[in-house]
């Protein structure tokens, strides 16, 4: 991992459903632009992922997307209007594909390594 800084004021930490120590740390760094999500384990930087800051209106997008879809039904509504908003639903969630990835990836056999022998 590389320099690991104290949380900027500007960030937020979620906890993992599973517990163990397991955070989520979101920070913005106007500095290089970008904003870094990073997974914990207690203390330790497990991984990282710097979210450019031009990009970072496509993620409360599909956040609220979600939320919309896991929100229950209002009560009270009637059959035919839960169809119609459950379409409506549906359309807000449909994954939108953002550039073509065909073609990038050379996938190869990774060669074959003899397992050591321990005398």
């Amino acid at each position: 991992m590389g320099e690991v800084l104290p949380m900027p004021g500007f960030g937020d930490l979620f906890t993992d459903l599973r517990g163990d120590e397991r955070t989520m740390r979101v920070s913005y760094h106007p500095e290089r632009g970008a904003v870094v999500l990073s997974l914990w384990s207690g203390a330790v930087c497990r991984g990282s992922f710097r979210l450019a800051t031009d990009e970072v209106c496509r993620l409360p997008a599909l956040l609220a997307a979600i939320d919309a879809d896991a929100a229950p039904p209002a009560a009270g509504s009637g059959g035919a209007t839960a169809a119609v908003e459950g379409e409506a639903a549906a359309e807000a969630t449909e994954v939108i594909q953002t550039g073509d990835i065909s073609g990038t990836t050379q996938r190869a056999a990774l060669p074959v390594v003899p397992a050591p022998r321990v005398a």
